[in-house]
This record gives C-alpha cells, sequence and structure tokens, in this order.
C-alpha cells in the first residue's frame, strides 16, 4: 500500500532528523543529554510528525520543507510524555516498552529533558528554512497547541478531574485540549507550508478534531482490553486512578460506537479530495481507529 510505504519513509526522516538534532550523549551534560534521546529516539508511531508530513501532501510540498515542523511537534510529544509520566502527574514507570525517564535517570534530570525539548522545538521552527512569516505562524501554531489553551490546559484539567464523574461533554473538552490540540496543530502546520486558506485550514481542522477524539477514544478502550506488553505502558492506569474515559461514561459498546461515529466524520471531511492526495491522511484516520496499541 503507497500510505505504508510513505510512513515508513517518513517515520526513518523522523528518526534520522532528530538523531541528527539532539545533543549528543557523549558532551556535557551527558546526563540530560542521555535522558533526552532516551525520550525522543527508539520508538513510538510518530503520528504527529506524520500527519504534518501527510497534511503537506495534500498540497503537494516536498518532504524536506516539512522536516522542522515535523521534528518539532514531535519533540513537544516526547516531552508532554516526559512531564505525564512523573510521579507527581500519572506516576508511570513504563513508556513505549521501555522505563520512564524519571526511572531510568532521576526525577530531576527528567524534569529538565522535558524542558529542553521544548525549547529545542521552537528552536528548530525559529531556525527553520522557510519565508519568516511561514515560521511565525508555524511557531504560534505549536505554542497555541502546546500551552493552557492547548495540551497544558488540557493536562490541568484532567489532574482536577481526577477521582471524580466527569459528564461527558467535560470530558470531550479536556481531551479535546490534552490530546486533541497537537494532533490538529500537526495537521495545520503542513497545511500551512502548503499555504492553505481559510476554507481549506477549516475543513482540515474539521477532520483532525474528529482524529483527535478518536484518538483518545481509542486509547481507552485498550487501556481496557490490552496488556501493558502490548500498549507498553502500564495498562488499566484509568481505571486505578478512578478517572472518567469513555467506556467508563458510555459503555464500552457505546465507546466503540462514539469511534465508529468519528471515523464516519473523518471520511466525510475529505470527500472533497478526489485524488490520491488525501490517502496518507485518510491512513492515518483508520490508524487511529484500527490500531491495537
Amino acid at each position: 500500500m503507497a500510505a505504508d510505504a510513505a510512513f515508513a519513509r517518513w517515520r526513518q526522516r523522523v528518526e534520522t532528523g532528530l538523531d541528527a538534532r539532539l545533543p549528543a550523549a557523549t558532551a556535557a551534560p551527558q546526563r540530560l543529554h542521555a535522558a533526552m534521546r532516551h525520550a525522543t529516539l527508539g520508538g513510538g508511531k510518530r503520528m504527529r510528525p506524520l500527519l504534518v508530513y501527510a497534511s503537506g501532501a495534500l498540497f503537494g510540498i516536498d518532504e524536506a520543507r516539512l522536516d522542522a515542523p515535523a521534528l518539532a511537534v514531535e519533540l513537544i510529544h516526547a516531552y508532554s510524555l516526559v512531564h505525564d509520566d512523573l510521579p507527581a502527574m500519572d506516576d508511570d514507570a513504563l513508556r513505549r516498552g521501555r522505563p520512564t525517564v524519571h526511572i531510568a535517570f532521576d526525577e530531576a534530570t527528567a524534569i529538565l529533558a522535558g524542558d529542553a525539548l521544548q525549547s529545542l522545538a521552537f528552536g528548530l521552527l525559529a531556525e527553520a528554512d522557510a519565508d519568516p512569516a511561514l515560521r511565525v505562524r508555524w511557531l504560534q501554531t505549536l505554542a497555541e497547541a502546546a500551552g493552557a489553551a492547548g495540551m497544558c490546559g488540557g493536562q490541568a484539567l484532567d489532574i482536577d478531574a481526577t477521582g471524580r464523574v466527569q459528564p461527558l461533554a467535560d470530558l470531550q473538552r479536556m481531551h479535546a485540549l490534552k490530546t486533541g490540540a497537537l494532533i490538529r496543530a500537526s495537521v495545520r502546520l503542513g497545511a500551512l507550508a502548503g499555504g492553505a486558506d481559510a476554507a481549506a485550514l477549516a475543513q482540515l481542522d474539521a477532520f483532525a478534531t474528529a482524529l483527535g477524539l478518536a484518538f483518545q477514544v481509542r486509547d481507552d478502550i485498550l487501556d481496557v482490553e490490552a496488556s501493558s506488553e502490548q500498549l507498553g505502558k502500564t495498562a488499566g492506569k484509568d481505571v486505578a486512578q478512578a478517572k472518567s474515559t469513555y467506556p467508563a461514561l458510555l459503555g464500552m459498546d457505546g465507546a466503540k460506537a462514539k469511534l465508529a461515529e468519528l471515523a464516519a466524520t473523518m471520511r466525510d471531511s475529505l470527500l472533497h479530495q478526489h485524488d490520491t492526495r488525501a490517502d496518507a491522511l485518510a491512513a492515518l484516520a483508520r490508524l487511529a481507529v484500527d490500531r491495537s496499541h
């Protein structure tokens, strides 16, 4: 399948690009640099950078022009996972089948590694080989998605809600920020590189909004149905921490019905594309819905 070949190529671009731009583990301060590399290299679905490339492909943009935003969004995601796993947050010992950064190193190093990964992300965008106006839009998009109006705000809502039942509308709002904001930004980063107009951006935002929610609903289902070995992280954490989830609020059948509804929304959002340029985005939508880890 053409999309599978593209995904393999893009994942390799991401791995090679991150390896080249992360500080060498042999350079001082070695412990910090080693932790940054542990957090970022050698695993993960790379969903967010794949979305950057797939969105750019809609507009025929050369992959090399998309490297900077693709790497930047993955660095933001990696930093968020390092901090999310900390004892003060989700307190998890396993990520991508390996010890989390604060377990493999120590808590202070994990905090600093996350901070440094975030800084590196914005540095890559600021120095990207792109028109200055495009770089500013990239920076604005990623900053908004990562901050209090996006991912960090969603994480704060998640912490506030731990131990109590949330109404479904509140749960969806929380995940629209915590998970969805960075997914929407990933799609927008690629579209901005292609010079997308307001109508195209709105269409792609509808697709990405459904994708972000679908990704989280599938996560909640897997947290119940999959093992830690399958997930590469601790299974059953949501139940153990008494968190509201889609299976908890809707039942497992209801959660799966919601996932099917979101899959239909994503298909409808791409109907305006009548050639193969949308194939990669459509395949990523299927991947989010059908994934097993």
